[in-house]
């Protein structure tokens, strides 16, 4: 098993790209805002992101969108384990948060 960790900016971040001649199963996606929580201003440091799953060749967009806007309150982590996808060669994993950028993701994945 393998992983990848990458800080989520306001332009298109790519969290993982299969190379060439591999192919990959993803076995969790996990996003956490880093923000410290404050309990007397709970919308401080929330984030909202969007995630793609993108075909090695094609532009990222709604059509390969698999989360959209999906909010994350400070100091809370967003786990996608149920769900289980294979990446052939050239496949990305994109995602973009909004300001303030603060979140962190990290992919556990195994070459099939």
């Amino acid at each position: 098993m393998a992983i990848e960790n990458a800080l989520i900016l306001s332009t298109d971040t790519t969290l993982l790209t299969v190379p060439a001649g591999k192919r990959y199963a993803i076995t969790t996606i996990m996003i956490c805002n880093t923000w410290l929580p404050n309990p007397d201003h709970e919308e401080d440091g929330e984030t909202n992101f969007d995630m793609h799953f993108v075909p090695n060749g094609e532009p990222k967009g709604d059509q390969n969108m698999v989360i959209r806007a999906l909010i994350l309150p400070a100091g809370e982590t967003f786990t996608f384990d149920s769900e289980k996808v294979i990446l052939d060669a050239g496949d990305s994993i994109i995602i973009l948060g909004e300001s303030p950028t603060n979140l962190s993701a990290t992919v556990s994945y195994l070459e099939v």
